[in-house]
């Protein structure tokens, strides 16, 4: 018997025929949903389908076009998101929504308190923050400014604030992205212990394996409308991964082949740290043509540092880069888009894409200076918008043009325009930071293979992922970063995702004075 079965008639939140449109699209048509207290529901779909703006709608964020929400048989009021606080709903956003400029434990604790009694109770909060630390396994400093945090840290950050504000309902929005498996596992125990004493989760992850491990029911929404619903205990990921598409999905499989030359080397090289952001400490890793090069590490271990280098965005304070045998003394961003170095970056919303300007603009946006979109210095709009055409096409960016502001799109659909601005072009070397960040389960097998056969033509790739199953399924030799140290280099199939945790947590680094 379930925790769902045990209290089938608590009903905690109820959501009544919801819908919502913008203009011409329809984001979510009649949706009705409920949650028990004390359960999990996982909410599943492909990245457009409308989860994220479901859960804007119960959180405040929008008001429904149709329909009703209640939290604990009270009507919640529409489009206010101090009465969802105060009703005990919490929520880890997708995208962060933190003040950069203020410290960890100012934007914890902002909005808790009065104006005139801030400072006061400071010491306590600094506690509290700590003990929830502790126990979720969530590390973070609490003087840290936001502003110098990386991403994984930030996601941290969310978690922790929605944890510190006591919510009863908390809507967790692919939560374990920057954890490893042994932090993912101490998560989902601390959350069942507080399940077990009341709390109710939605729980948004593409990532099935968690979603079978933590969920009591599977809701799935394809193109904002609800196509199932499924007992997790009676289904298994083939099955909710068909549901979610529509269609039966498999994953590639990268073949193990022998690697070509060595296109772009580092050799030994050190990058300072920026503020708590950890530098490079003594690296060496080689780009090899027709090999995919996992980077695994929680976030925040020196993989930012390792991307900004390979971009040409730092030069090292010690230590060669090469090219092509070739060791280049100047280093730059435009001398890196000259050797034909193409990124996806980390950050789509910070790095990646420009939110006011067009789907067609952010589609140029590293290759506008050179043809086909740049004939004797004028922009040739009409071959930036036939290119930014290919790409939703490919991709299936789901938009109502290559005019729109990308500022309007999905996180997921975000990241499909980027994946196509930096695969199509047919470049030799690939950084690719987490290139599947907030993809639902068809763009990732999409993505996957797009990059395998970017190595299959020869590309050398250095694949930068938080999510193991992702490193394991597709890199021929695997390091781990920590502390800005680089292990060994592991073929692949040789190291469990056990394993690699470990090394993720520092383990295996003792004694090692140069990582090669």
């Amino acid at each position: 018997m379930t925790r769902a079965d045990v209290q089938a008639g608590d009903y905690v939140l109820r959501l009544d025929g919801i819908a919502k449109r913008f203009g011409p699209l329809v984001a979510n048509s009649g949706i009705t949903l409920d949650l028990k207290r004390g359960e999990v529901v996982a909410l599943l779909g492909e990245n457009g389908a409308g989860k994220t703006t479901l859960m804007n709608i119960l959180f405040g964020h929008y008001v429904a076009d149709e329909g009703t929400v209640e939290v604990f048989g009270q009507p919640l009021p529409p489009g206010n998101p101090r009465a969802a606080l105060a009703a005990g709903v919490g929520m880890v956003h997708q995208h962060f929504t933190l003040a950069d400029n203020l410290s960890v434990l100012d934007n914890i604790t902002l909005g808790t308190e009065s104006l005139w009694s801030r400072g006061r109770g400071r010491r306590a909060a600094r506690e509290r923050i700590a003990a929830l630390s502790r126990d979720f396994g969530l590390s973070v400093h609490p003087e840290a400014r936001v502003g110098t945090l990386s991403v994984g840290e930030r996601q941290r950050v969310e978690i922790l604030k929605a944890l510190y504000r006591d919510a009863r309902i908390l809507i967790l929005d692919e939560p374990t992205a920057v954890l490893t498996p042994q932090e993912t596992d101490a998560l989902f125990e601390t959350l069942r212990k507080a399940i077990a004493a009341g709390l109710s989760i939605i729980f948004i992850s593409h990532k099935l394996h968690e979603v079978m491990a933590i969920a009591d029911r599977c809701i799935v929404l394809r193109h904002g409308k609800v196509v199932g619903e499924v007992d997790t205990h009676a289904t298994d990921r083939a099955r909710l991964a068909a549901l979610m598409v529509g269609s039966e999905v498999s994953l590639p499989k990268a073949e193990a082949r022998r690697p070509g030359p060595v296109l772009m080397r580092l050799d030994r090289v050190s990058t300072p740290a920026k503020g708590t952001a950890t530098g490079l400490r003594d690296v060496s890793i080689d780009l090899c043509a027709g090999q995919i090069v996992g980077l695994a590490g929680v976030s925040g271990n020196g993989q930012a540092a390792l991307a900004d280098l390979v971009s040409g965005l730092v030069r090292p304070d010690e230590g060669r880069v090469e090219i092509a045998g070739e060791e280049l003394r100047s280093w730059t961003p435009r001398q890196a888009l000259k050797h034909h170095i193409a990124r996806i970056p980390e950050d789509r919303h910070k790095t990646g894409t420009i939110s006011d300007f067009s789907l067609t603009e952010n589609a140029v946006l590293e290759g506008y200076s050179h043809p086909p979109f740049s004939r004797r210095s004028w922009m040739d709009w009409h071959a930036a918008e036939r290119f930014a055409k290919d790409i939703i096409a490919k991709y299936d960016v789901r938009c109502q043009g290559p005019s729109q502001q990308i500022r309007l799109l999905s996180g997921g659909n975000m990241q499909k325009l980027i994946l196509g601005r930096v695969l199509e072009p047919s470049p030799r070397i690939i950084l690719a930071n987490q290139p599947v960040r907030g993809l639902d389960v068809g763009a990732i097998a999409y993505v996957q293979s797009r990059l395998i056969a970017a190595r299959d033509a020869g590309a050398a790739v250095l694949l930068i992922s938080e999510d193991l199953d992702d490193i394991q399924s597709l890199s021929d030799v695997i390091h781990v970063m920590s502390e800005g140290r680089l292990s060994p280099a592991f073929p692949r199939g040789t190291k469990t995702a056990a394993e690699l945790g470990l090394w993720m947590a520092g383990q295996g680094f003792e004694g090692r004075t140069h990582a090669a």
